[in-house]
């Protein structure tokens, strides 16, 4: 099992597309995938088809240790993947889990129940710095780090950055930065070239080959509850998810190997 968090602490870029895309793409390959929403906005939940208005056990019961990873699992049918809901309930863990010993390694222990039934797990981080997120960083293997081509971008980037070497130091020794994505690529765009061109100078074959384009199949999708992949194969924003989920599968072989 690898467990892959999806974090950026710059919101809007696309790490809640990217983690619903992913789960399909990767479940079309054959992947056992579970995806955890871990952002109190619930985005990912809605997008993959779970109504979270009604939803009675989340993640949340999860971290505050009410419920079992198991017993709050439910199926993503039209994606092919299973998910670990969320709503706004999960706002109120900060609260509740800062005076507990070992809050940061909720999630990590919960995943053990778990760790033979999947290969791949991907957590979806909120856009902030905080014990949920901290969770998910002590709970990864690696990071994936979504990113729009563009200055503001670089300068969130090196606080992330900063901020994993953090984690390594003190709470998961082995977290490493899987990869840095590029999405919402505008290839006509100067600037998004030039940001692209620094980011592989900067960090070489950190770099995911794929680029996830702007595209608007990827921005409608979730308002029908439907990754992509399902709610137009054929689209550009659906190609490049397949293509990422071919990557990240060939990285994974390098890694057991």
């Amino acid at each position: 099992m690898r467990i892959l968090a999806i974090t950026n602490q710059k919101g809007g870029v696309g790490k809640t597309t990217t983690c619903v895309n992913l789960a399909a793409s990767l479940a079309t390959f054959g992947s056992r995938v579970l995806l955890i929403d871990l952002d109190p906005q619930g985005n990912a939940t809605t997008g993959s088809g779970v109504d979270k208005a009604f939803l009675k056990q989340t993640i949340y019961h999860v971290l505050i240790g009410e419920k079992t990873m198991k017993e709050v699992i439910q199926t993503a049918e039209k994606g092919r993947f299973d998910i670990v809901p969320a709503n706004r309930n999960l706002a109120g863990a900060e609260v509740e889990l800062v005076n507990e010993i070992g809050r940061e390694t909720r999630l990590k222990l919960a995943l053990t129940s778990v760790q033979d039934q999947y290969d791949y797990v991907l957590l979806d981080c909120p856009p902030a710095l905080n014990l949920v997120t901290v969770n998910a960083l002590t709970a990864a293997d690696a990071v994936m780090i979504p990113m729009q081509c563009e200055y503001y971008a670089l300068e969130g980037l090196s606080d992330l950055v900063n901020t994993i070497k953090k984690v390594r130091t003190h709470l998961n020794g082995a977290l490493e930065i899987e990869g840095l994505l590029r999405t919402m690529f505008d290839n006509r765009n100067m600037l998004a070239q030039q940001v692209s061109a620094q980011l592989v100078t900067h960090f070489g074959d950190k770099v995911y080959n794929t680029v996830i384009p702007r595209n608007i199949r990827l921005a409608e999708a979730p308002s029908h509850g439907l990754p992509a992949l399902i709610y137009d194969k054929a689209s550009k924003g659906a190609q490049a998810y397949l293509e990422l989920a071919k990557e990240i599968i060939e990285r994974s072989k390098k890694v057991a190997a």
